[in-house]
């Protein structure tokens, strides 16, 4: 009896060992900000969202603070068919469609609302095609990352106030040119690296959202916040298709389904932020300085007869688009 039933105990075994083990797919989000920053907050809320939405069956592995590396070259690996979903700006996305840097130019609008609808418009749609046709996987496209200022080491109270001054910006042509244009020297760089290139003196300045700034405690270092408001931030989080592909459909429908309520949740928070930070700033010993933007809007229009490879008539069709 003793060896009928450990034979039959091993078999057992053997067959348990042999079965697959329950469908689980681990989805990596890797992004910039630290932990506690909206971004991070919104990661939580989706990571939330997916497992409930999965009975657990699909993880959300987060990695806050540029622990999968810089942005570029995480969205590099994602189209090489590496696990991963980022955070990235259609001013990245300039390389393979040049007209979505439209988007990200300065003082294009001054209502986010109306850039969430471009992104449900059939415009959007044929270049979001297009991309994953180029290796690009888009998730989430209702992200609201905040409204850009400036913080520098230097009041700046108009346009000449700018000029010498080193700003960082991420690497991204319509932001290099952007900052330019209102008089500055850009200077692409990750943003893990901003806060020991303000201590040491390689940069003046940064423009971020003041959630980012804050976040990033750049207030400890540099103690002038100019309210320049020369951009709406809305972002995309993005995967490479090629492993997408790999992702049962019902997987990557709940993700895109998922995706949109964390994008909802990302636009609360952005509009309760702000004023609780330029509070917590300004009790940190920061300046803040509501300058006339109208002069930094006039230079920053420059940017807009500088791109001749965008398709003729895109800003009248994008302002069309915006004022409807």
């Amino acid at each position: 009896m003793k060896t009928l039933t450990k034979a039959l105990l091993g078999a057992t075994t053997a067959m348990m060992l042999a079965m697959p083990a329950l469908a689980e797919t681990t989805v990596r989000i890797a992004y910039e900000n630290n932990p506690g920053e909206p971004a991070d907050l919104v990661m939580n809320r989706w990571k939330e969202l997916v497992a409930e939405a999965s009975d657990g069956e699909v993880v959300l592995e987060l990695y806050p603070s540029s622990q999968l590396g810089a942005k570029k070259d995480v969205i590099e690996q994602g189209m090489l068919g590496v696990n991963v979903i980022t955070i990235a700006d259609v001013g990245f996305l300039t390389d393979y469609d040049p007209d979505l840097g439209i988007l990200f130019g300065p003082y294009l609008t001054e209502d986010a609302q109306s850039l969430f609808d471009i992104y449900e418009s059939d415009w959007f749609k044929e270049k979001e095609a297009a991309l994953q046709e180029q290796g690009i996987h888009i998730v989430i496209k209702n992200y609201l990352y905040g409204t850009r200022q400036l913080l520098s080491t230097k009041k700046v109270e108009t346009p000449a106030d700018l000029e010498g001054m080193k700003i960082r910006t991420p690497n991204n042509i319509m932001q290099i040119r952007a900052i330019e244009a209102m008089g500055g020297t850009p200077t692409p760089m990750p943003l893990g690296d901003v806060y020991p290139a303000l201590t040491q003196g390689v940069i003046d300045g940064v423009e971020n959202p003041l959630p980012v700034l804050f976040g990033q405690k750049l207030h400890e270092q540099a103690k002038e916040l100019s309210m320049i408001s020369y951009l709406q931030n809305t972002s995309l989080w993005l995967g490479g298709q090629a492993y997408f592909d790999t992702l049962d459909p019902e997987v990557v429908e709940m993700l895109h389904e998922t995706g949109y309520e964390a994008g909802l949740y990302s636009q609360e928070l952005a509009a309760e932020a702000d004023e609780q930070i330029l509070a917590d700033m300004e009790a940190a010993g920061v300046t803040v300085t509501y300058p006339d933007t109208a002069p930094f809007k006039e230079k920053a229009m420059a940017v807009y007869d500088q791109f001749p490879e965008w398709s003729e008539g895109l800003y009248e069709e994008i302002q069309e688009q915006l004022g409807q």
